[in-house]
């Protein structure tokens, strides 16, 4: 079962996983599934053949897709068929769930609420792991007065307050991933765990048992592990097509780990430009996006620039156009008044030319839309939200890229008060 890892002591056993740490890495474990399933605080189980097979590939896919869009967790590597390697974390007692709909045990704590209801943003809560008395729902004011001390570090208002942060960007990742094979992710939970290294993570498992997944948002498709918890008998057919519906679900993560990368090309007005449009290049790169830079003057080569344009204005994929040129800037109107693809501006200005570069780039004629960014990564962020309407990988790097600005604020701020103190 561990096939080529050398497992040391069991950190963990859970009803449907085991814990191991690794010998040749103390900061590291192997999580090994359990062809195991169980609902109701483990009051209902059965075995299920193939099912660690199945829930490990799962949680493998989401995790790969999790670090693609830039969010650490503690996922490293896939191990074997029934397991995989994470960092070693200290657990805390918490589930975070997020919901997008009512339905479930929400409905039975809220009674007057239809099923259906949808939650903008998405309702978060939290669960406090204890079997004994079914998972009791806890309050901000309960976490925080636990004291909870994991991996060295206090579970206070700001460490709550940054996996909340963390725990919407999952469930909007996976949402908007799903969306793309017209599925509806109703609710998931997860679980955090404090590394060695101190940092809060997203660890644990992430497969059918954590979410409601609705083909098409229709309930009686459902793909996930309600259909077990319906069963008032469970026959051997019917754990059948639990397993189905689990494989299927696996099987459509590889269509939402990737998309193909969207295009910007960065049009220069001169070759000395470059540096300015490789700063460019390099923020889009990190956002998930190709570029392709080219070397056109709408005052110098107007019909070569014309035909440029046209160029991509057939190349049947999304494009959007940013235009780099100081001084006189006739390319990016240029390029907006033969165009209907997005033009952004970004001229490369020097210090003591920013108000001519950017009156230029601003003081349009009638009937044009091209906007202005001064700074390139302004400029790459600009064209990432114009492709993050219709690329969900695109879009998750935005967000993420908006949660570390908040996180390091956030840590900033702990420091200061720590300091001050």
């Amino acid at each position: 079962m561990s096939g080529e890892f050398k497992l040391g002591k069991l950190i963990n056993e859970g009803k449907t996983k085991k814990v191991y740490e690794l010998l040749t890495d103390p900061s590291l474990c192997l999580l090994i599934s359990k062809d195991r399933i169980t609902a109701g605080d483990g009051a209902k189980a059965h075995d299920l053949e193939g099912k660690a097979e199945i829930s490990t590939a799962t949680t493998v896919k989401v995790f790969k897709l999790l670090s693609e869009v830039g969010l650490k967790t503690a996922f490293v590597s896939a191990g074997t068929e029934k397991s995989f390697v994470a960092k070693k974390c200290d657990m805390i007692p918490i589930e975070w769930v997020t919901r997008r709909v009512a339905t479930g045990s929400f409905l039975k704590r809220h009674p007057g609420v239809p099923e259906g209801y949808t939650f903008n943003p998405p309702l978060q809560e939290t669960f406090f792991k204890d079997d004994a008395n079914h998972d009791p729902q806890w309050s901000d004011q309960q976490i925080i007065s636990a004291n909870f001390q994991m991996g060295g570090v206090k579970i206070t208002k700001d460490q709550l307050n940054i996996m909340k942060s963390i725990a919407l960007l999952v469930f909007e990742v996976l949402e908007k991933a799903w969306a793309t094979r017209n599925c509806s992710l109703i609710d998931m939970k997860i679980e955090f765990g404090v590394d060695t290294n101190g940092e809060i993570l997203v660890a644990d498992i992430i497969d059918s048992d954590s979410w409601r997944l609705w083909p098409a948002g229709d309930k009686r498709l459902m793909k996930d592990k309600q259909v077990y918890r319906d069963l008032r008998e469970v026959k051997p057919e019917d754990l059948e097509k639990v397993k189905i519906n689990f494989k299927w679900v696996a099987n459509e993560l590889d269509y939402c780990l990737t998309q193909p990368s969207p295009l910007i090309v960065i049009l220069m007005g001169s070759k000395s430009d470059e540096e300015h449009c490789r700063k460019i290049a390099k923020y889009a790169a990190e956002l998930g996006l190709r570029t392709q830079l080219r070397v056109c003057s709408a005052h110098k080569s107007t019909k070569e620039t014309l035909n440029i344009i046209a160029e991509y204005e057939n190349c049947k994929e999304k494009v959007v156009l940013i235009a780099v040129a100081g001084r006189s800037n006739g390319l990016g109107p240029v390029l907006s008044g033969n165009t209907t693809l997005p033009v952004i501006n970004c001229p490369p200005f020097k210090s003591d030319s920013v108000a001519q570069y950017m009156w230029s780039s601003l003081d349009l004629p009638s009937g044009l839309g091209c906007t202005t960014a001064l700074y390139p990564e302004t400029a790459a962020i600009s064209a990432a939200q114009i492709h993050a309407l219709d690329n969900h990988i695109v879009w998750s790097r935005l967000r993420t890229k908006q949660l570390a600005n908040y996180i390091t604020l956030k840590k900033a701020d702990i420091n200061m008060r720590t300091s001050c103190a």
